[in-house]
């Protein structure tokens, strides 16, 4: 692993208490989160039964290890109450160059928790900056959660299994190129750009022209226009605006947004060309079958508010790095079981308050 990309800093990414609190219903959606709502626009348009199957057949299925102990799962939530909830990792990598090496950071990560009893779906992102206990090329250590990929997505579940208690075994996994052909796909967007956004969106436009081998024009006004897939990753990469990472993560759902309006207006040619183009990007270790299943559920999903986690958090500099821990991991995760998975009597585990507390103990935030 080369350890120049590890240790790579990601720009000035300072948010304090307050922005985090005020904000932690903001949700990090990044490209990946399209993967899910394309697979219910499959079901709701593509009703015939081979025009399905020959589409989800595009996907990369990858598996992983079976093992749940390798996964992080705990002995308790091998068999609890948390078994009726499917929890599945939705996990967008920083990279543009249509790889999914371990070279790479998992910028955008979110659980999509689904009752099996109820058929409510509760979507929430975990910050990329939070700080937690993993274990990377055999060394436990302390580290921001996004770096955990480091050693694969394996080691990404684990973490969060971890730290956040949970029972994650399913992944569904995009980059940014993946972004740019599905803005393609459905013929651009309408976007406001401002003077502020102007200033980095061309510098943006030259790079991830030349990572993913097309090319697009400068945007040379403000206000409303059309943007192609160059332009619309490249004005999602913007981040040093006012608002910082989270005026980013307003522009990527502003994005998607765009995108699932032009979705639901268009014909199945449309539509057809958009899954031949997308869906292969896609690597997930949920096979064909397993997802043929949940067709029935999908027709009755309920969405319930999303949210960030960790709920409250403050960011520190370290090691010439900005972490997010969370005040404290021990609450935020008493507090995640008791709203999303009904859990009144939770108590959090012991391996997680020790990691809370030395937490405490490193960063000085509680």
């Amino acid at each position: 692993m080369n350890k120049e990309i590890k240790d790579k800093k990601v720009g000035n990414r300072f948010r304090n208490k307050e922005e985090k609190n005020k904000k932690h219903k903001k949700l990090k959606i990044f490209g990946i989160v399209i993967a899910i709502i394309l697979i219910i626009v499959i079901v709701l348009v593509a009703l015939v039964y081979g025009f399905l199957n020959s589409k989800l057949g595009k996907l990369q299925i990858e598996q992983i290890t079976n093992d749940l102990n390798e996964l992080g799962i705990s002995e308790a939530n091998q068999d609890s109450e948390m078994s009726k909830y499917r929890n599945i990792a939705i996990l967008g990598l920083d990279s543009r160059y249509d790889t999914y090496d371990s070279d790479y950071r998992t910028d955008c990560i979110m659980v999509a928790s689904i009752n099996k009893e109820t058929n409510e779906v509760q979507l929430y992102s975990i910050y990329r900056d939070t700080y937690v206990q993993m274990e990377l090329d055999g060394e436990v250590i302390f580290d921001k959660i996004n770096h955990a990929y480091y050693n694969g997505v394996e080691n990404t579940l684990k973490t969060i299994n971890e730290n956040l208690d949970l029972n994650i075994t399913e992944y569904v996994m995009a980059d940014f190129t993946a972004i740019a052909d599905l803005v393609d796909s459905v013929g651009g967007i309408e976007i406001d750009v401002d003077s502020e956004e102007i200033n980095y969106i061309n510098d943006y436009i030259k790079d991830v022209s030349s990572v993913i081998g097309r090319t697009s024009s400068n945007i040379t006004h403000t206000g409303v226009q059309h943007l192609d897939g160059i332009q619309a990753v490249s004005y999602c990469r913007i981040r040093y605006t006012s608002g910082l990472d989270y005026k980013r993560t307003e522009r990527m759902r502003e994005v998607l947004g765009k995108v699932v309006d032009k979705i639901k207006q268009s014909d199945l040619g449309t539509i057809n060309n958009l899954l031949d183009t997308f869906l292969p990007k896609i690597r997930t270790n949920i096979t064909v079958d397993e997802i043929k299943a949940l067709i029935p559920m999908a027709l009755n999903l309920k969405l319930k508010d999303s949210f960030g986690w960790p709920y409250t958090t403050e960011g520190v500099w370290m090691r010439g790095d900005f972490y997010g821990p969370a005040t404290t991991l021990e609450s935020n995760v008493k507090r995640l079981h008791e709203e999303v998975y009904g859990q009144t009597n939770y108590v959090v585990p012991e391996d997680i308050v020790e990691v809370s507390n030395k937490i405490i103990e490193e960063t000085g935030v509680q």
